[in-house]
């Protein structure tokens, strides 16, 4: 029995087998772009500094003017308008302590620029005031010593605000925005531009000009008192202004939990000193109607956020 002669090997097939395999091309994943630009950590950690401070600071201020004390960093000729200023600042800490949680510059910027704007703002009046500052003007020894605290203390804020905001914007953009979750229904759209326009408007009249638009106060205050709470107003109509820019609710969730308990909280500060306000005046009823236009914009944004949140 004969066995079969072996074939040869080929000896392209033999080189073939020898040499090693070509690597793989490495996979390289495909990241998606960021909806907006990146939350800058600066951004968080200020706004949670600001948040606490402003809820010490606001405490004291809105309480001690209630009871008829005017705790001010300069002097007040009524408690009213050192206790509005603190109730605005209580008001809108728990917003701000809401930003650390945010991902992207676009879902915070609605309540961030108000606060470089408040910052700034106060810094300047501080300045330009600083002869009645109580460091300069004398009076109890635990006021001078808050006012000697409060100038470094809003100058440094204020600054940062303004650093951050800087290094904000220094972090690369990401994709385009996304598609917005809830956008702002059209019938809001109108009384919307007149809230935020009109406290823009009286913001800028009692901060540029507060000679004149001081008169129109429903209750006793000096330049300081005018300029300062022409600040806050100014920020006010700032953030609502912005939010109706965004065209989403769920960009200004922060801005739209601050602004009803910014509302709520003067309102009880009002209460508490109704008698020292003249509310048959043009300026008490104007007064009211943006407060309650705050209110119900707030409340409204929460109950519109909440049903998109089922849907």
């Amino acid at each position: 029995m004969s066995t079969p002669a072996a074939h040869p090997a080929d000896p392209s097939s033999a080189r073939s087998a020898a040499a090693p395999a070509a690597p793989a091309a490495p996979v390289v994943p495909v990241v998606p772009a960021v909806p907006g630009r990146e939350l800058s950590a600066a951004v968080a950690v200020l706004s949670t500094v600001v948040a606490v401070v402003s809820l010490g600071v606001g405490s004291l201020l809105a309480l001690a003017g209630a009871f008829g004390h005017a705790a001010g960093a300069w002097a007040s000729p009524e408690p009213l308008s050192p206790a509005l200023i603190g109730a605005a600042m209580v008001g809108v800490a728990p917003g701000l302590l809401t930003l650390s949680r945010a991902d992207t510059w676009e879902e915070v910027r609605s309540l961030y620029l108000p606060l470089v704007v408040v910052m700034a703002g106060l810094l300047a009046v501080t300045l330009l005031n600083a002869g009645s500052l109580r460091v300069a003007a004398g009076g109890p020894l635990f006021l001078v010593l808050f006012s000697l605290g409060w100038i470094p203390v809003v100058a440094v804020l204020a600054l940062a605000s303004v650093g951050c905001l800087a290094a904000q914007y220094r972090k690369p953009a990401g994709g385009p925005p996304r598609t917005p979750v809830a956008p702002v229904p059209g019938w809001s759209k109108p009384p919307l531009a007149v809230l935020g326009s009109g406290w823009l408007g009286i913001g800028a009249g009692l901060l540029f000009l507060p000679g004149f638009w001081s008169a129109f106060m429903p209750w006793t205050v000096n330049r300081a008192d005018a300029q300062a709470l022409g600040v806050w107003a100014l920020s006010l109509g700032v953030g609502v202004l912005i939010s109706l820019a965004e065209d989403d609710l769920a960009r200004s969730r922060p801005a739209v939990r601050a602004v009803p308990l910014v509302a709520a909280a003067c309102g009880l500060v009002l209460a508490a000193r109704a008698p020292a306000v003249d509310w048959a005046s043009g300026g008490a009823v104007s007064l009211l109607a943006l407060l309650a236009g705050l209110l119900v914009t707030g409340v409204t944004g929460q109950l519109l956020l909440r049903r998109a949140s089922r849907a």
